[in-house]
């Protein structure tokens, strides 16, 4: 069976789903194009995951909140670190369930498929999109553009690449063990690996409840029990919870790697949200660029101009990150060090927005010197002689 429409969405995460309800709203007299969305089928999809960003008042998505704070505190591993002001800023938490409940209606014009994806290919006046669903029945979707949010099977070539993977657990105590007005980023009262650094994580959803992460950045994901161990650590003996119980879990590894995204693999295909380099290497974070490349490609669609997705950091940060990511690679530089100094001498706000990418390069220059300058510029010149590789 074919169908044919405007644009195919291979994908229904973040970036799938923010891109197609953003094509859904024109500016007045434009018409909306007509979107097809695949989704992987029910046993196919992801578990839950919780994404974190920033951004300054009301946002698109503030109803659909778990939670957001105007504070944050990164720790040293003595335990130091004021809680800092975020500004006008503020960090939110969306869990996905919450993300995909609040779009349903929104999306209420999209054509939905579930289906597995076999095939991505050009045609030469569009693309096509073959798929099966699970009754095993072969679709073939045509379009003028497809978006194509699915990792790609192969990572792109590095130089560096680490991992950033975690363990979360959404705990209930007994007692008020949290201060729900501040996000503990990074405390690094942990045990720290011979290899990367680690880190504990608490965004408080109120005096009693928090989700509570422990995470590394390193070479290779850890077992499951060696998280839950590090996890029973830190909430026990660093954080004192006294008696709670484990309501839920989450687990992840994100790629933090200078690999370069092909975001145009074909002439009418286009690789979106982590697929397309919208994770930022030294953070991990990803959301909040999956927004702006959506914005994007919505405007041009809407425009009528070729919409092919922006990069979603500038050039000069993924260079800086790309000196950052070695140097932690290769212990040269001391991460819990490197990010406390951040904190204890760059204001919040400013951080979150070099984070993202809006800083002016003057604002990145004092930035740098607040880093181990001789460590950065040593490692800098020695990229340029290390070759790109295929990692698993």
């Amino acid at each position: 069976m074919t169908h044919s429409s405007d644009i195919v969405v291979v994908g229904a995460g973040a970036a799938g789903l923010s891109l197609a309800w953003r094509l859904l709203a024109p500016p007045p007299g434009v018409r909306a194009p007509e979107v097809v969305l695949v989704e992987a089928p029910a046993g196919l999809r992801p578990p839950e995951r919780t994404w974190c960003f920033w951004e300054a008042g009301a946002g698109d998505y503030d109803p659909l909140l778990t939670a957001s704070w105007r504070r944050l505190r990164v720790r040293a591993p003595d335990g130091g670190g004021p809680a800092r002001d975020l500004g006008g800023l503020r960090y939110k938490m969306l869990r996905s369930s919450a993300f995909e409940r609040g779009l349903r209606a929104r999306l209420a014009g999209v054509r939905r498929i579930e289906a597995v994806v076999e095939r991505v290919a050009d045609r030469p006046d569009g693309a096509e999109v073959v798929c099966r669903t699970s009754d095993g029945a072969v679709r073939t979707l045509r379009a003028r553009w497809v978006y194509d949010s699915r990792p790609p099977s192969v990572p792109p070539p590095a130089r560096v690449a680490l991992l950033q993977h975690f363990r979360g657990w959404f705990v209930r105590c007994e007692r008020p063990a949290f201060t729900p007005e501040t996000v503990e980023l990074m405390d690094f009262r942990t045990p720290q690996p011979e290899h990367g650094l680690s880190f504990g994580y608490v965004l408080p959803l109120g005096r009693h409840e928090a989700l509570v992460e422990y995470t590394e950045f390193g070479r290779a994901p850890l077992p499951r029990s060696s998280y839950d161990e590090a996890l029973r650590h830190y909430t026990e003996r660093v954080l004192g919870l006294g008696p709670y119980r484990v309501t839920a879990t989450e687990q992840g590894a994100i790629p933090m790697t200078d690999g370069r995204y092909d975001r145009r693999p074909g002439r009418h295909v286009f690789r979106i949200g982590a697929a397309g380099g919208a994770v930022r290497p030294s953070t991990g974070y990803a959301f909040a660029a999956i927004q702006r490349q959506s914005r994007a490609v919505a405007d041009a669609v809407h425009r009528g101009r070729t919409p092919v997705p922006p990069p979603a950091h500038p050039a000069r940060l993924l260079a800086m990150d790309a000196v950052l990511l070695r140097g932690l690679d290769t212990g040269r530089i001391d991460g819990p060090a490197f990010f406390t100094r951040l904190f204890d001498h760059v204001p919040a706000a400013r951080l979150l927005r070099f984070l993202d990418g809006t800083t002016r390069p003057v604002e990145e220059f004092a930035i740098g010197l607040r880093t181990p300058v001789s460590a950065m510029l040593r490692t800098a010149a020695e990229l340029p002689l290390l070759a790109r590789r295929t990692r698993p």
